[in-house]
């Protein structure tokens, strides 16, 4: 059984996500979703996120039939030991990554996901902003 590693922030979930998901379920025989911690989230997208706490967004990713397993991690390294930990056969990222640096792809194969357009939780986030003002 192939085991197959995604990782990010999962603030605020949308379709873009649940088709990741499900893609990437259909590729390996495990899933295994890596979110990054509430500080982490703070560090990379500023002191108003993570919208929901880390506890939470790794309750509703178990909820969602595609996800078998939910690891919290803090750090690169962390991530990257995380991936190792587990043996992952393969790494999904969206195709927003192709180019850059993948951590953890020492340890797996890459396969990119295509992303939905204008599909994200920060964009997600704008919208709701513009249409409460």
């Amino acid at each position: 059984m192939k085991t197959v590693w995604t990782n990010g922030c999962y603030d605020i979930l949308h379709i873009g996500h649940i088709r990741l998901f499900k893609y990437a379920k259909s590729i390996g025989g495990q899933l295994i979703v890596g979110i990054d911690s509430d500080q982490r989230v703070r560090k990379l997208k500023g002191v108003n996120r993570p919208i929901n706490c880390q506890e939470h967004r790794k309750e509703m990713l178990l909820s969602i039939k595609y996800v078998d397993k939910v690891i919290v991690f803090n750090t690169e390294e962390d991530l990257a030991n995380h991936v190792k930990r587990c043996n992952a056969n393969i790494i999904v990222v969206g195709s927003d990554h192709k180019n850059k640096r993948i951590i953890g792809s020492e340890y797996a194969q890459v396969k990119f996901f295509t992303r939905l357009d204008d599909m994200s939780s920060t964009r997600t986030l704008e919208l709701i902003r513009t249409h409460a003002s």
